[in-house]
């Protein structure tokens, strides 16, 4: 975050301010990988009936990790992790992971992202756990992608929402910036976020905004405005992150006129495209002069990308 930046949000840092480049969680990773293996194999340290009984404890094996459609990588640390911890229930030594592209990459089809090596049973009862994490963080990377890529040349940065799995929020949101996508908050903590319901029941936008700033003073505010008198109460208020929701391109440019012209004497205001948003109109939006999309589709609706694991 630049000093710029913290100095438009009355010193408060923004969620969309935070680095991007930061990793995927390996406290939340191990947490999430314990859980579905404990699914899988039923219990700790449970086991897998067909693996088990086939294969002998000695046997090793080499496989390869295959994007098999063109797409982003994202999850690779979840390959050792899982690995890991599966040796860790059997008592069998880890195997050996070379990691052979990078999370962010984009690849064509048939790439090989990793190898491994070790004892069978490993690496078969890792398999799915693996490959159910990456194929998910590589499709909404993916997907993240094509929206990063319909905003080129334009200003606007598209940010993901809350409307991800629950229990794999840490996993999804680091996919979208794996795909060069923009997290906002990552859940009701960290950034008050001023809806139309809270209006109502506050009684007004600016009577929501004093009473978060009185309970929780230091915590950034945004609010959603669906016309110009409230976005002109919320910078009266003393807000500069406005989401426009679902307004049409003629309304929006217009607001977003409206709030530039007003920037000189109150400071930067951040302006927020929220709502019907598609690629098809992507372009059309970021025009209108917004700083930001924020597309929900990115976490709830984005394919899984195949990705597989292929033994020698």
């Amino acid at each position: 975050m630049t000093d710029a930046q913290h100095a438009d949000n009355g010193g408060v840092t923004m969620p969309e301010d935070l680095p991007q480049d930061r990793p995927l969680d390996s406290a939340w990773l191990t947490r999430a990988i314990a859980l579905a293996l404990d699914e899988d194999l039923g219990g700790e340290p449970g086991r897998d009936v067909t693996t088990q009984a086939t294969i002998s404890p000695d046997a090793q094996v080499t496989g390869d990790v295959v994007v098999r459609e063109e797409g982003v990588v994202a999850g690779l640390t979840v390959i050792g992790h899982t690995l890991g911890q599966v040796a860790t229930r059997l008592g069998l030594p880890e195997p050996r992971v070379t990691l052979l592209a990078h999370d962010g990459d984009l690849v064509p089809a048939g790439t090989t992202v990793a190898q491994i090596a070790g004892p069978g049973h490993v690496v078969l009862i890792a398999e799915r756990t693996i490959l159910n994490f990456m194929s998910r963080a590589c499709g909404i990377a993916t997907h993240t992608r094509t929206w990063v890529d319909a905003l080129e040349g334009t200003q606007t940065r598209v940010l993901d929402t809350r409307k991800t799995t629950p229990g794999l929020r840490e996993l999804e949101k680091y996919a979208v910036r794996c795909g060069g996508g923009t997290n906002k908050r990552m859940g009701l903590f960290d950034c008050a976020m001023v809806k139309d319901n809270h209006i109502v029941a506050a009684g007004s936008v600016a009577g929501a905004i004093r009473a978060i700033q009185e309970a929780y003073p230091g915590v950034p505010i945004q609010v959603e405005v669906e016309r110009a008198s409230q976005a002109r109460e919320a910078i009266e208020a003393g807000v500069r992150f406005l989401m426009l929701d679902n307004m049409p391109l003629d309304a929006m440019r217009a607001l977003v006129e409206e709030v530039r012209a007003l920037e000189p004497e109150v400071g930067r205001v951040r302006l927020e495209a929220t709502g019907g948003l598609t690629l098809a109109n992507a372009r059309d939006v970021a025009l209108t002069g917004v700083d930001f999309v924020s597309v929900g589709a990115l976490t709830h609706s984005s394919p899984i990308l195949d990705v597989a694991l292929d033994l020698h």
